[in-house]
């Protein structure tokens, strides 16, 4: 299991989602729906609204399912599916990822897996370069 917005798809997070996708015999997606990526970065985002950013991902052949959810943390999501592996960008660690659901994957056994990012090559990265803001 990992999750994100996967707002204008950039080489970083192809890279991640492979990455991710090897920890385990099968990858699922979970996608912030439009709503929940304005609420955590924006009025401007996203650039490509949910059913496009879908599709784009369900394309990868290192992605076997997706769901899209509006909730602000996976919680209820994560409950359902137990999945063994959970993994986390590198701009992440194990005591800044939401705790709830950290319990909720290691109190069924799971784990979290963090996964380095590619340095400038983010959706924040690209948008800036495209908008010259950097």
């Amino acid at each position: 299991w990992t999750n994100g917005c996967f707002d204008i798809l950039p080489v970083g997070h192809i890279t991640y989602l492979q990455k991710a996708a090897r920890h385990g015999d099968v990858l699922v997606v979970g996608l912030n729906s439009d709503a929940s990526v304005q609420a955590n970065k924006g009025p401007d985002r996203p650039v490509v609204p949910e059913a496009e950013r879908a599709l784009v991902l369900s394309a990868l052949e290192c992605v076997d399912y997706l769901t899209i959810f509006s909730d602000k943390t996976t919680v209820g999501i994560l409950e359902v599916l137990k999945p063994s592996v959970y993994a986390k960008g590198g701009d992440y660690t194990l005591e800044t990822i939401v705790q709830e659901e950290r319990r909720i994957v290691e109190g069924h056994g799971g784990r979290i897996a963090i996964i380095p990012g590619v340095e400038g090559r983010s959706t924040s990265a690209l948008i800036q370069r495209i908008t010259g803001g950097g």
